[in-house]
């Protein structure tokens, strides 16, 4: 089994949210209650406050560095549209394609459509022309889908898709490759609240459990997503929970690979 490690990028800067959402008062919210109830440390809440006031929501670059001295490939998903709680612009986002491209990264898109056939294409058309690539994958943001989304990812061009949350190995939708992922940050640490609900010690736990089962599945390829904007010690038990999980795969003798190589070996390409 290898594993396909990816990040979704949600956010870049706090100020993109101002007066057009309502990520910023939920992420008031949220650390509030973490504080009081002791998920996060006085450190940790004083940290928030810095990045508030640095007006910096990712971690892209920390994280390649990361993945770079452990040897994983960094695949990236960047959106080219807005959506639920996703407000950069495509000034900010090419600023980072051509950052991430500069360091080697894979990049997709993070898809916003999902229902209608044009409006999917439209955004896999825009990503391209900013990128300069000549194809890609994606995922979607809160991994949307219905009864023909998937087939219009096919339809559109798409090379690969990682939306499907499930225990499967990767299957083919016309040509395109659907790699479903099983392990996802927010669904370790809150599993299914708004704010953290685990313990590191709890989140490794269950993390174990999730790549046992791979192994007992018999899986092909392990999918991780985790999000750049955790790579920070603003939030101390996501970082120690990636930063842990990347050398549990590694002593497990698990190796790292991307999409597009996953998708060479699967079509025996190398």
């Amino acid at each position: 089994m290898k594993v396909i490690v990816s990040h979704d990028i949600d956010h870049i800067t706090v100020w993109e949210h101002l007066f057009k959402d309502t990520i910023l008062p939920k992420f008031m919210a949220r650390m509030h209650i973490e504080l009081i109830n002791g998920k996060i440390s006085l450190r940790e809440y004083l940290l928030r406050w810095s990045d508030f006031f640095k007006n910096k929501w990712q971690n892209i670059d920390e994280l390649i560095t990361f993945n770079n001295i452990h040897k994983v490939p960094s695949s990236f998903f960047i959106a080219v549209s807005k959506g639920i709680g996703l407000n950069y612009s495509n000034q900010a986002a090419l600023v980072w394609i051509e950052q991430m491209q500069k360091r080697g990264c894979e990049l997709g898109v993070h898809g916003i459509a999902y229902v209608n056939k044009q409006s999917i294409n439209d955004e896999l058309q825009l990503f391209l022309k900013l990128s300069g690539q000549p194809q890609s994958g994606m995922r979607m943001h809160y991994v949307r889908n219905n009864e023909n989304t998937f087939r219009y990812f096919d339809e559109v061009g798409y090379v690969y898709d990682s939306t499907e949350n499930s225990f499967k190995n990767p299957y083919k939708i016309g040509r395109l490759w659907e790699f479903p992922f099983q392990i996802m940050d927010g669904w370790v640490i809150e599993e299914g609240q708004r704010w953290q609900t685990k313990t590191f010690e709890q989140a490794k736990d269950t993390t174990k459990r999730l790549i046992d089962k791979a192994h007992h599945e018999q899986l092909q390829y392990l999918g991780i997503d985790f999000h750049d904007r955790y790579f920070s010690h603003a939030f101390k038990t996501w970082v120690e929970w990636y930063m842990w999980t990347i050398d549990y795969c590694e002593t497990q003798g698990l190796t790292f690979i991307n999409f597009m190589g996953a998708v060479e070996e699967l079509e025996g390409r190398n």
